[in-house]
């Protein structure tokens, strides 16, 4: 019973820790966005070369992953997850010192390279040391990261950005993500003490990517990701130069959307895990849920592009906060229901790698959509494409269930 206990402690500990490195995580991915009203003057960037610059961490983030992913079912999950944070944080606090267009593009190719671990080592863990009925919670943990991360960056960001300047905001966030190494490693030494259970033999690559289920949730992920990061990207932005909001006025808004956010998701895990206890179908659940929260993304991007008001913004903004938290929440969750712990590293890999190719063209897309036909075309072409997302869950994601991987 002790070790059970102790076990149970060490878990514990690992799931808060993945959750705040996730935070770290959209942290420093995002404090691009937070920088661009002031930085984008002081460097000389048009809107397409923003875009341009926003996208580079997607060039190697969403490719790599297929690399990372196959690293976390084969070698120590623990060590590379420490080894990305230190690559990240240290790109992160060198965008402090950055010039110019050509190093801006170089440190955020290394923080993609970095941080690329984060969502395969994250699954893996989840699914080797957590049991389906506390699986809501565990990924909520990372939603929530994903939600509280551009929270916290927005807030801290732009008000560090305000006082002091761009370039110290990087160097704050720099610092803080590598003192996320000192618990880790603590907890890390505590769980080798209790050990875990094998997870079996390797699952080869090809035994994966001739699922289809694999890539339906590729598809989706991507979907879905294109709106989130146009929200990530541009929406400061929008905020500043189409509505007129001070940074410190863009900053409070952007941070309630993210705010609400992540305590959606923590309400999701909960309601998902209490669903999944009492007998009903988990997978029912979480494909409904991301058909209303697409359906609802729609309707809220569609209604910022067309509000003024602080107020009716921050509602939208709610709304769509509401919408990327069941998202984030499931989109790992359903992945680590098809895969299980033996293939969950690869699986995410693939699967992140392919869904952030919105990444990647996503920012050039809305740049010259921005540039050539103004903000309320991005934000319309933006909720098209969640609403495509919503009748791709409900008719294009096959039934959830483990895959055969014999």
């Amino acid at each position: 019973m002790a070790t059970i206990t102790k076990t149970g402690r060490a878990t514990s500990a690992l799931v808060l820790l993945l959750g705040a490195a996730v935070v770290l995580n959209y942290v420093d991915r995002g404090a691009i966005g937070i920088a661009a009203p002031v930085m984008k003057t002081e460097l000389g960037l048009s809107p397409e070369a923003y875009g341009l610059a926003f996208s580079a961490f997607f060039w190697v983030y969403a490719p790599v992953q297929l690399f990372t992913g196959w690293l976390c079912d084969r070698f120590s999950v623990y060590k590379l997850m420490a080894a990305g944070i230190l690559l990240w944080a240290g790109s992160t606090l060198l965008m402090g010192f950055v010039g110019g267009f050509v190093g801006l593009m170089l440190l955020r190719i290394m923080l993609g390279v970095g941080e690329s671990i984060s969502f395969p080592g994250s699954s893996k863990i989840i699914a080797r040391h957590v049991p389906p009925e506390r699986r809501g919670l565990a990924n909520a943990a990372i939603a929530a990261g994903i939600a509280w991360g551009p929270a916290i960056g927005t807030l801290a960001g732009g008000l560090i950005v305000a006082s002091f300047g761009w370039r110290e905001m990087f160097f704050v966030f720099g610092l803080a993500t590598l003192l996320w190494l000192v618990p880790w490693r603590r907890t890390v030494s505590k769980l080798a003490t209790t050990g875990y259970l094998d997870d079996g033999a390797h699952v080869p690559v090809s035994a994966l990517i001739s699922k289809w289920s694999l890539w339906s949730m590729s598809i989706v992920h991507c979907l879905g990701n294109y709106c989130f990061y146009f929200l990530l990207a541009w929406l400061p932005l929008f905020l500043v130069q189409s509505r007129g909001f001070t940074i410190t006025q863009m900053t409070m808004l952007a941070t309630l959307g993210y705010a609400v956010q992540g305590a959606c998701a923590i309400a999701y895990g909960h309601f998902s895990d209490w669903w999944t206890r009492s007998g009903r179908s988990e997978a029912a659940c979480r494909r409904w849920m991301m058909v209303a929260s697409q359906v609802l993304a729609a309707c809220a991007i569609v209604g910022l592009s067309q509000a003024h008001s602080a107020l009716s913004i921050a509602i939208l903004l709610c709304l769509a906060g509401a919408a990327s938290a069941s998202l984030s929440l499931n989109l790992y969750a359903v992945a680590q229901m098809f895969s299980g712990p033996r293939a969950a590293g690869t699986w995410i890999g693939v699967q992140n790698s392919f869904g952030n190719a919105s990444g990647i063209f996503g920012p050039i897309v809305t740049g010259i959509l921005v540039q050539r036909a103004g903000y309320e075309t991005a934000f319309l072409v933006t909720a098209a494409v969640a609403a495509f997302g919503a009748v791709w869950w409900a008719v294009g994601v096959p039934k959830i269930e483990p895959i055969k991987l014999d």
